[in-house]
């Protein structure tokens, strides 16, 4: 019988959220189970359990995860060794001299300890030139003897090789990955010009030393969790998340896993950008605010933005990545102070021991033990009464933590970590609107994560947002998200001509030439016909500058359209164009295979827009800046036409939504629920 459900699990910092759709019959059932962080898989199939997933009816596995991006931030990662041209070893510590954004005036920064010390770097005779073209043979004994200096003197555990051009050329790159392979075959091996075909070797050797530090923990763990499920029964597709949008299987996610490096976030994104697709909404803000962090980012013309040449750290990625801020803002962000003034995040709780209100062990007071203490959460109603909050032991937390040291009440205290966590995220929205000419009043808040409903209503009244919408199951709407994600490739090509000087037959070759690569690979995954999508970009730029626009070349018939696409393109995003004549510097092709996805359906409203409350409670109030009277509703009595004024909690199992006296909501034909500023 052919399989019919499909299953998308998300890791968060504190709960593994679990999704399932049965195709047949549209329904979907939702989870949250804890969060294992010393063994990982464990909580996944634990969240699959407690879904009612039956592995043997399912047709596919979307997973996201954080394990990459984890390893990375707590330098857990593999020891790394780097293989690359004589002479260029320092290429990785030298990068481009450049300070972070935050460290740019401090006169005693020091940059971050490498996570390839130098003598762990090695170079080896060989060279590829500029055109591509060999120059100096490359010394195979040389590169024997760096793998075995690697393995027997500094017990390397996985090798990044990157050698000049090699985006050009990548002969030498797979010549001395076969001799490392037949030499060291235990060690895992990152050959750059398999991740990126572009230019710029600091950033290309950044972005395969990334690749080769997470890939053994990454390997391990796909093979750990794929082997439980397959003894489980599962015989489907297993997907993991990209970062910058779109699903790959987990085979090839293993080959190169620097591309799932911020794959949970990314199924947020995916999912949003369908509502807005459903719902007609095409500028968002998309705030995702879970247990640990905040992240957000914004959707313009119904694509989130994404990012070519962002970092991690300090570190530069090569890689397509969605372009989300990140803070330590969640429900599990410990609150602090340092005798003087009151600080929430960045550390946090985690999924063990907790929230204090978890009564797991915690002791510092958090942000989800404020909204306890604010009155926002049902002590007995968390995660649909699975568990029960210890909301005495939060009080107390707060007053010894922060109330009695600060002179303040208990309630003011806990109203502190709000106004403190809002100051702290107003920041990170300010960097992808405001600071980039957009007005975050033209966008709709999207808000998901089990703090986000929370929460984000909150944040819109303060940065003046008109409309917060929140969609079904926000708690698990990253794991949602994932089911409404295409597999996705994306092909590179470093080709920099002035665009007067293009041959645009040579230039339509090219592209062909990528287009061929991903059609091939969608093919070896199953994908035929119509299933397939081919994209195609181009990254230009005026001559002499630095950095450069993409621009969309689909369906471009001239290189003076096209021409005419980047100055438009150029105009909206700087406010100006310019005499230079313009420069082609990367080509790209998107590769998309479509999956099946769930529908959202719309319903009639109803004919009467009012709703009784289930139950009121006493609650601080943002607008009016005291504790009042909350209406309280459970979500799956709203229906389409609704409207519920605020102030008002409502409940559903994984979340709780709280907005403020001026501020009101409906509900959409779809279930969603609108809050809006009144005048």
């Amino acid at each position: 019988m052919e399989s019919k459900d499909r299953l998308a699990v998300d890791i968060g910092g504190t709960f593994v959220d679990s999704i399932m759709f049965d195709r047949e019959t549209g329904e979907i059932n939702v989870e949250k189970a804890s969060t294992t962080p010393d063994q990982p898989e464990k909580g996944v199939l634990n969240a699959k359990d407690k879904v009612g997933a039956d592995l043997a009816e399912t047709e596919a596995f979307v997973h996201g995860t954080t394990l990459g991006i984890n390893a990375f931030l707590e330098r857990e990662g593999a020891r790394t060794g780097i293989v690359t041209n004589e002479g260029f070893r320092d290429v990785f510590e030298i990068g481009r001299t450049n300070v972070e954004r935050e460290s740019m005036y401090d006169i005693r920064y020091k940059k971050p300890e490498q996570i390839v010390p130098r003598r762990r770097r090695i170079g080896v005779p060989g060279r590829i030139d500029a055109n591509g073209d060999v120059s100096e043979p490359l010394d195979e004994d040389a590169v024997r003897e760096a793998a075995r200096e690697l393995v027997d003197d500094h017990d390397v555990e996985s090798i990044a090789i990157c050698f000049l051009h090699s985006y050009r050329n990548g002969e030498h790159e797979r010549q001395a990955g076969e001799i490392i392979r037949e030499e060291v075959p235990d060690v895992s091996l990152s050959l750059s010009s398999d991740i990126t075909g572009e230019y710029r070797e600091y950033e290309r050797t950044s972005t395969a030393v990334l690749d080769a530090y997470i890939k053994p923990i990454f390997e391990n763990y796909v093979d750990r969790l794929d082997g439980a499920l397959r003894e489980d029964g599962f015989d489907g597709s297993f997907f993991i998340t990209r970062s910058g949008g779109g699903t790959l299987t987990a085979e090839n996610a293993t080959t190169a896993p620097v591309h799932t490096i911020l794959s949970g976030p990314a199924g947020g994104l995916i999912g949003a950008s369908h509502v807005g697709d459903v719902t007609d909404r095409d500028n968002l803000i998309a705030v995702d605010m879970g247990g640990t962090s905040l992240d957000a980012c914004v959707i313009e013309n119904g694509a989130p933005a994404v990012e070519y040449d962002s970092t991690l750290g300090h570190m530069p990625m090569m890689i397509p990545v969605y372009d989300i801020r990140t803070i330590g803002a969640g429900g599990g962000s410990i609150a602090w102070h340092d005798g003087e003034f009151l600080k929430v995040g960045p550390k946090s709780a985690g999924a063990d021991p907790g929230p204090i209100c978890y009564g797991r062990g915690g002791t510092e007071p958090t942000v989800t033990d404020a909204a306890v203490a604010l009155g926002y959460m049902d002590p007995a109603a968390f995660l649909g009464g699975d568990m029960d909050l210890n909301q005495t032991g939060a009080l107390e937390g707060i007053e010894e933590k922060l109330a009695d040291p600060l002179e303040m009440s208990v309630d003011e205290a806990a109203r502190g970590v709000f106004d403190v966590t809002l100051a702290n995220t107003v920041g990170a929205i300010r960097e992808i609107t405001v600071e980039k000419g957009l007005d975050p009043r033209d966008f709709t808040m999207v808000s998901y994560g089990g703090a986000g409903s929370l929460f984000v209503p909150l944040l819109a009244r303060e940065i003046g947002a008109d409309e917060v919408l929140i969609p079904q199951a926000p708690s698990v709407f990253s794991a949602w998200g994932m089911l409404m994600a295409d597999v996705v490739y994306d092909m590179a090509q470093t080709s920099i001509t002035v665009l007067d000087e293009l041959d645009y037959e040579a230039f339509d070759a090219q592209f062909a030439d990528l287009e061929e690569e991903g059609a091939q690979t969608l093919g070896d995954e199953g994908f035929t016909g119509d299933e397939r999508t081919l994209e195609r970009f181009v990254e230009m730029r005026y001559l002499g500058q630095e950095h450069t626009v993409e621009v969309d070349a689909n369906d471009v018939e001239s290189l003076d359209e096209l021409g005419e696409r980047f100055e438009a393109r150029h105009e909206t995003r700087y406010g100006h164009t310019m005499d230079d004549p313009p420069e082609v510097v990367h080509l790209r092709v998107r590769a998309i295979g479509e999956n099946d996805k769930p529908s959202i359906e719309a319903q009639e409203p109803t004919d009467d827009p009012t709703v009784e409350p289930v139950d009121t409670r006493e609650a601080y109030c943002f607008a009016e800046r005291e504790k009042t009277t909350f209406d309280v509703y459970e979500r799956a009595q709203l229906q389409p036409g609704h409207e519920v004024p605020g102030p008002a909690i409502v409940q559903e199992p994984t979340t709780t939504i709280v907005y403020h006296s001026d501020q009101t909501a409906e509900i959409d034909e779809y279930g969603h629920i609108l809050i809006s500023q009144e005048d």
